[in-house]
């Protein structure tokens, strides 16, 4: 690793940025009232409202492979919980916890099932398709994201009959209603029915940002995803390329090579997050302390465990090093500045308020990566090795095309295996993982792929879970158990 090009350390405090007023990166709250909503634009308005707006990413990051013991740093109960898989204690108030994701996941389902119940009752429903679709993908979306966390992870080679989670359908009339686990296999059905109906309705002439709604490429991105899950490779591919039709994804990537090198961190975090960034297909406001933490956390990103996630870039022929420009934030606390924080006061002279973070849910990466993975499992290894190296385009220092290139060849090497198809997928895995570092990322793929994770403790003890390890299942909150909902044993 070429540590003078990829390693910038320097000591800075992480940038906060105090709005008086929401802008662009808050939504509006709506007015809920149900009478009042009666028209197309008023249910849009009560839509932006309708996406998790708590974060996962601390607890997927923690319980990733991404991360290790610094032995010190900021005690925070859901990140050394999620390290030591033990249940995280918390409340749905506290930010950051599994609870809290699951209350907003339902918070938001709730909004989607109200804003599709007033599309049924008005009097013309035809004038509402575009709302209609998104309310569909907004419910899906949440329960997919629910589903992967809290139940065992969807595996197609199963019947996948353990127990899922709640899918909500219908606007709650009574307090404490009661609700059932379904199995795995029948929310996936339930998604899957969701998706299908509300994604011919996306408009992105409805949304004044479409970037903050489920938008065309948003969606498709979200069914690429979907059956990725389900290794229905086909459809990936299928939904990968209507996400930027008749353009190139290369002209949506990330320029880290180029535009973004020459930034500072300041000017990262006033970027990486901005609807106006190609990158970015779907962006969520979440309540989240992450963005000041990040660096922070006792259990995080150290300059070891960043060599070891940076590691793939020697699949590169002639590489010359990663692009992404590492800092730290004191001693052994690295991160590359992605995730802002913006704090919100509560009026305009209070002193306090409220930390946001804006979570890129769907991203070009994404989908590139997609693709090449169902492409490798179709046997298009042309195809797939033609995205890989769309990707190492935008991300190799002083890439030049003849020269800094994956090919058959490079990655046999790398990995010492003879099957280039499995080696195409290691590959992916590895660029995955350190695109999407601190982002939560990579416990999608470590389940998906049932991978064993070992975390070391400073004093020598290592805490291993392999992958039917009930651990690596959240637990359903106490809350939820109010409504008849059975926790999951561990």
């Amino acid at each position: 690793m070429n540590k003078t090009k990829i390693f910038k350390k320097i000591l800075f405090t992480l940038p906060v940025l105090i709005l008086s007023g929401c802008e662009d990166f808050l939504s509006t709250e709506p007015d809920s009232t149900r009478a009042t909503i009666s028209t197309p634009a008023q249910v849009s308005q009560l839509l932006t409202t309708a996406y998790p707006q708590g974060s996962y990413v601390v607890f997927a990051e923690s319980m990733s492979d991404n991360v290790a013991d610094k032995g010190v740093g900021e005690d925070d109960k859901t990140n050394r919980a999620s390290y030591l898989f033990e249940e995280v204690e918390a409340s749905v108030d506290e930010q950051d916890s599994p609870d809290q994701y699951w209350a907003e996941c339902y918070r938001s389902v709730s909004v989607a099932n109200q804003a599709l119940d007033i599309i049924s009752k008005s009097s013309d429903p035809s004038q509402y398709t575009a709302q209609r679709g998104e309310a569909l993908l907004a419910r899906a979306y949440a329960h997919f994201m629910l589903v992967n966390y809290f139940s065992k992870f969807f595996d197609p080679t199963q019947p996948n009959t353990e127990p899922g989670i709640p899918y909500v359908t219908e606007p709650e009339t009574v307090v404490l209603k009661k609700y059932e686990r379904k199995t795995v296999a029948s929310v996936y059905q339930m998604i899957e029915a969701d998706l299908l109906e509300g994604l011919p309705l996306i408009s992105d002439g409805s949304y004044t940002i479409p970037k903050y709604h489920f938008n065309r490429a948003a969606a498709n991105a979200f069914a690429a995803r979907f059956y990725l899950v389900k290794r229905d490779y086909a459809k990936v591919v299928q939904y990968a390329n209507e996400v930027f039709p008749g353009s190139s994804v290369a002209d949506n990537l990330r320029p880290w090579n180029t535009t973004y090198s020459s930034l500072s961190p300041q000017e990262l975090y006033n970027t990486y997050s901005r609807a106006s960034q190609n990158a970015n297909l779907l962006l969520v406001e979440t309540a989240s302390l992450y963005g000041r933490n990040v660096a922070q956390y006792r259990f995080g990103m150290n300059f070891r465990k960043w060599q070891e996630i940076s590691a793939g870039e020697n699949i590169i022929n002639e590489s010359p090093g990663w692009s992404y420009p590492l800092y730290s934030q004191g001693d052994n606390n690295y991160l590359i500045p992605k995730l802002n924080e913006y704090f919100v006061r509560e009026s305009v002279n209070a002193e306090i308020g409220q930390p946001y973070v804006m979570l890129p849910i769907f991203t070009a990466e994404e989908v590139l990566f997609n693709r090449a993975e169902a492409n490798a499992f179709l046997g298009n290894t042309a195809a797939s090795l033609a995205d890989l190296n769309l990707f190492v385009s935008k991300r190799v220092d002083n890439y030049v095309a003849t020269r800094h290139t994956v090919t058959a060849a490079s990655i046999r090497r790398f990995f010492g295996t003879s099957n280039v198809r499995d080696g195409i997928i290691n590959t992916i895995l590895s660029f995955k993982r350190v695109e999407f570092v601190q982002e939560g990322m990579r416990w999608f793929d470590l389940q998906r792929y049932a991978l064993p994770v070992t975390h070391q403790a400073v004093n020598g003890s290592a805490i291993t879970v392999p992958a039917n390890d009930p651990k690596r299942i959240l637990q359903i909150p106490q809350s939820a158990t109010l409504a008849g909902i059975e926790q999951n044993k561990r």
